[in-house]
């Protein structure tokens, strides 16, 4: 049966700088066409030019990190998932995934279903790297470090693992790759983004061993979280007996070419499980110059309608996006409409929104369709049980 439980809602101690979360911003003139790497996902030095994005989902502007509740008395440069501290999101501890909008405190989390959710870049301090400008050790984030972990749970976690938690929520803590390692050359890249990997790997084996417990299971993910999601369930999950517990995957802000799973395909509309969805956040009408350079099909679903044709959504079917305040959930903010690899959406609503120049929405891709992802997740698990009799 499902467990009732309190949640938790963004107060003063959660909230934190729009300009903490900013990103350095990177002219146009410095992005590059997408390469392939061996493992068949992008090394994006066009993610890197998508940060940049003013962030527009934060509780306030206040920088405050509770930094000092994050002692951890474990020097261990390599993450130990037995350990709780390793986890950003569990739900065996109190953290910002637990939070809810004011007006969805009511609601309780169904513990029979369990999210894996991998988080984007927040590893961004160019001076952690000034020492090594040609790849090194810092160049994976320290997995002790306070700031940064606070950093991850209070934007991160607390926006984009929330429409997830009607149910369990894991989010291991890993060596994320420095959001520079994006515009460096893939050999000296490279061994970043294996170290993140492998953090994310051992922490979802620990998982299935120690806390799954035969529960299905959904994989959600953004950004660098998204390049680590996809070849988790392309090494891990397909073509495994774990693909049958699997009710979908959410691989959102990064390109997933159509191709690249042989047997986990897009999700064709709301109802279908064992699938995946995707999509990158474009203003309507702007097309950035790497994208029409890309020479791959990629998926892209379309959030509010949740299907992969072109026809416009409009933002009276976007029943919730947060904004500027996580307790604020804004109805029919944004359109939405997919068009070739990426989605266009109308510009956010919100005071003096209309002196928003920025045309890249990725940070938002979450935010935006923050109700629909939630209503959505639900949709599949009940499909999930209908036709697996669970």
């Amino acid at each position: 049966m499902p467990l009732k439980i309190m949640t938790k809602v963004c107060s003063k101690s959660h909230r934190f700088s729009i300009s903490r979360f900013l990103l350095h911003k990177v002219a146009e003139s410095r992005k590059r066409m997408l390469s392939c790497n061996a493992s068949g996902i992008y090394q994006w030095p066009a993610l890197a030019a998508s940060l940049v994005l003013l962030l527009l989902v934060s509780c306030s502007s206040a920088p405050k990190y509770q930094v000092s509740s994050y002692a951890n008395g474990n020097n261990n440069p390599v993450p130990d998932y037995s350990n709780l501290y390793y986890w950003a999101a569990h739900p065996y501890k109190h953290d910002p995934s637990d939070s809810l909008p004011v007006r969805y405190r009511k609601d309780y989390q169904d513990s029979s279903v369990d999210v894996f959710f991998i988080y984007p870049t927040t590893y961004t301090d160019k001076s952690k790297i000034a020492a090594e400008p040609n790849g090194g050790s810092r160049w994976n984030a320290n997995i002790n470090d306070d700031s940064l972990n606070a950093k991850t749970d209070y934007t991160t976690i607390l926006n984009q693992a929330t429409p997830f938690n009607h149910y369990r929520v894991f989010s291991p803590r890993y060596r994320q790759a420095h959001y520079q390692s994006f515009f460096i050359a893939d050999s000296i890249s490279k061994p970043f983004f294996e170290t993140a990997y492998a953090d994310v790997k051992a922490a979802f084996e620990y998982y299935m061993v120690h806390n799954n417990g035969g529960r299905p299971f959904i994989i959600a993910s953004h950004s660098q979280g998204t390049v680590h999601a996809a070849r988790l369930i392309k090494e891990l999950i397909e073509n495994n007996p774990l693909a049958q517990k699997m009710v979908a995957a959410y691989l959102i802000g990064m390109p997933v070419r159509t191709d690249y799973f042989a047997s986990v395909l897009p999700c064709k509309d709301s109802l279908q499980t064992g699938c995946f969805v995707s999509w990158r956040s474009f203003r309507e009408g702007y097309i950035p110059p790497y994208i029409s350079q890309e020479n791959f099909k990629a998926t892209v679903i379309n959030p509010l309608t949740w299907q992969m044709n072109e026809e416009a959504a409009s933002r009276k079917l976007n029943e919730g996006t947060i904004l500027l305040k996580f307790n604020r959930v804004k109805t029919r903010n944004v359109s939405a409409r997919v068009n070739g690899n990426i989605l266009w959406t109308s510009r956010p609503r919100f005071l003096g929104g209309i002196f928003l120049k920025q045309k890249n929405y990725h940070i938002a891709d979450i935010n935006f369709f923050w109700k629909s992802i939630r209503d959505n997740v639900q949709t599949r698990v009940r499909k999930f049980r209908e036709a697996s009799g669970e």
